[in-house]
């Protein structure tokens, strides 16, 4: 499904009737995503931070499903999804200091970067191994279902999760009992360097769902308003209780799956240079010019603007001490026990003892 044509223009017959307002701030989000990515690329590689996952390329995909589900709903995440939670209003702030694991990280440094969470706005921590949050966000679905309580889940995934188990026990566990779960598949063309063609026999990803009773739907990913109409349509169908529905969402990592890795060795740089000309948030600007609400300066300004916040809030985060060392032992138990508290008093006193490292 396509929403916005090539040409920026809208196709009547699926045109979801967002106001333009709305719209606007999609692309304002997708760009401040943008330039807080390309940020943190640069303070990797400058060695000021140690890791980063960046959503080049998949903000549309991102951010209009996080759009599109409720307030009350959940958001269960891969890695690369940031933009969903500054979407919901997350302080830039927060996620920098995470970045940098200092004083001011929500995880206290305790997480490696890019595995944020929110409780507050109700954003699962992120779980690392592949697929494993998937029957996490079942979980959540089901709890809030047998509560009798008006949430979904919206959960994000790469197109190689669907070839882990814990996608398929998911899969099976929502169709059978109808849990209100949106299953959100970036499908980006790679599993890090293996392409999708080699990790799955499947014509496509979305009809895996039909294995376990499950509707699937294929939307072009880097169209914004596609991705809110069929997320939406999803968050109505579970909330009407009729159970899951399996979104896949074809888009493209125009970057390296993470700082870690280098995509010039298994991708050719014509395929990638054709991928640049379908770049989401162009479409989406050529978009908003037609609607005659954007302009260059405009566009300009807004980058400045994110720019600026993102250098304010690296400055900020780089005056911070490190996170404490003893919240290393601390929210593992309510109640401390006496072994850590012990431990933790040793850690924080300094090194053992010569007598305690020869023994």
């Amino acid at each position: 499904m396509q929403v916005i044509r090539d040409d920026g223009s809208l196709d009547p017959n699926l045109d979801p009737g967002l106001s333009i307002d709305r719209v606007v701030a999609f692309y304002k989000a997708m760009v401040r995503t943008r330039v807080v990515d390309d940020r943190l690329e640069k303070l990797q590689r400058q060695g000021r931070i140690a890791f980063h996952v960046g959503s080049l390329g998949e903000e549309a995909a991102i951010v209009g499903a996080a759009a599109a589900l409720r307030d009350q709903d959940w958001i269960v995440p891969c890695y690369r999804e940031v933009g969903a939670l500054l979407w919901r209003g997350y302080p830039l702030q927060s996620y920098v200091d995470h970045m940098y694991g200092n004083a001011g990280d929500p995880a206290r440094g305790r997480q490696m970067p890019d595995h944020t969470f929110s409780r507050e706005h109700r954003y699962l921590s992120v779980s690392a191994p592949i697929g494993t949050q998937i029957p996490h966000a079942v979980g959540i679905a089901m709890a809030a279902k047998k509560r009798g309580m008006d949430e979904c889940v919206g959960v994000f995934f790469g197109d190689g999760a669907t070839s882990a188990n814990d996608f398929h026990a998911a899969m099976n566990f929502a169709g059978v009992y109808r849990a209100p779960v949106v299953f959100l598949c970036r499908n980006n063309g790679y599993a890090i360097s293996l392409p999708t063609e080699k990790q799955t026999a499947v014509r496509t990803l979305s009809e895996k769902a039909s294995a376990y009773g499950v509707p699937g739907a294929r939307i072009d990913g880097n169209d914004v308003l596609a991705v809110w109409r069929a997320v939406r349509e999803g968050v109505q169908r579970a909330a009407e209780g009729s159970g899951p529905t399996f979104i896949e969402l074809m888009t493209y990592r125009l970057g390296g799956h993470s700082t870690s890795d280098d995509p010039r060795v298994y991708r050719s740089e014509e395929e990638v240079a054709a991928w640049r000309r379908a770049d989401p948030i162009l479409r989406l600007r050529k978009h908003i010019e037609q609607r005659g609400v954007w302009t260059d300066e405009l566009d300009s300004d807004w980058h400045a603007v994110c720019e600026a916040e993102v250098k304010a809030c690296v400055q900020e985060a780089e005056a911070k001490p490190p996170a404490a060392l003893g919240d290393v032992f601390t929210d593992v138990y309510a109640e401390q026990p006496w072994h850590l508290r012990e431990q933790q008093a040793r850690c924080v006193a300094g090194p053992r003892a010569p007598d305690e490292e020869e023994s």
